[in-house]
């Protein structure tokens, strides 16, 4: 799955007839399914009651056959809750929790006791989300093992891309739960190990690249090395520049990414330039 940049306006405001055509030009080369408002998505910087906008935008943009995915990016339990309420307003068909941190990091027990409360109250089948790129915190293997017990904790998104990780996971989990790789330089590794599939930031700008190169993994493990390591190359060279980079590179291919929104910043004049050549 795409994890599917968030348009702004000049305003800053959400631009969901961009962000309609960026569902219909992913959803035409073959993805048929979506993270919504996750990290890449700018969802942390989501305000209330446009986490259901988004949501609905998209369920009725992509109709019913289509799996989405929504982030949900809060601190306290009732904010989750509350995020979850819309998502599922919304049409979607789970909820992507990120781990808090603010005043929650590396104490397991919080983390924990959050997600399991949450599952409790959720509207939605929950994954959980460890991006210790983001958070600076990754949820250790023993608590995942716990909360897969969860009715309703029904998967995770590991962006660790450690393969040697998730392997160790998969073999404490059910088999029914759904692990997701978030990592751009480990889709293969990963999926051979198990995974049961990824989520990707780099979709919105090598899109067909990345349906390769999971389409090699699944169908001859660990797949064809020489796309991975130019998914890993497109994905470093990107990322330097976070989000904005993403969106810049984006819009080279034919999405149309808008704005980030404030605290964020364009890229630099120049980068451009390297992606062209790169992409």
């Amino acid at each position: 799955m795409p994890a599917i940049i968030t348009p702004f306006d000049d305003r800053q405001e959400l631009d969901l007839d961009a962000h309609r055509h960026n569902l219909s030009f992913l959803g035409g080369l073959g993805y048929q399914g979506f993270v919504l408002g996750g990290s890449t998505g700018e969802g942390p910087l989501l305000e209330p009651g446009e986490r259901l906008r988004l949501t609905a935008a998209s369920r009725e943009g992509v109709g019913d056959d289509t799996f989405l995915l929504c982030g949900i990016n809060a601190e306290t339990n009732r904010a989750a809750t509350r995020q979850i309420s819309e998502a599922a307003k919304g049409g979607a068909d789970a909820a992507l929790v990120l781990t808090p941190t603010t005043l929650s990091r590396n104490r397991t027990n919080f983390v924990t006791a959050f997600f399991q409360e949450v599952a409790d109250e959720s509207a939605l089948p929950v994954f959980l989300y460890s991006v210790p790129g983001v958070t600076a915190y990754s949820i250790p293997m023993e608590p995942v093992w716990e909360l897969a017990r969860h009715p309703n904790v029904v998967g995770m998104k590991d962006s660790s891309g450690n393969a040697i990780r998730i392997q160790r996971m998969l073999a404490g989990l059910p088999d029914n739960f759904a692990l997701y790789n978030g990592a751009a330089h480990s889709v293969n590794l990963t999926l051979a190990a198990g995974a049961h599939g990824v989520i990707l930031a780099a979709a919105n700008y090598v899109p067909q690249l990345g349906l390769e190169v999971v389409a090699a993994a699944l169908d001859n493990p660990p797949g064809d090395m020489k796309k991975q390591h130019r998914l890993t190359v497109a994905n470093d060279r990107v990322a330097h520049y976070g989000i904005p980079g993403v969106k810049a590179a984006a819009e080279m291919v034919g999405l149309r990414p808008g704005r980030c929104r404030a605290p964020l910043l364009p890229v630099p004049e120049d980068a451009p330039a390297g992606f062209a050549h790169l992409l």
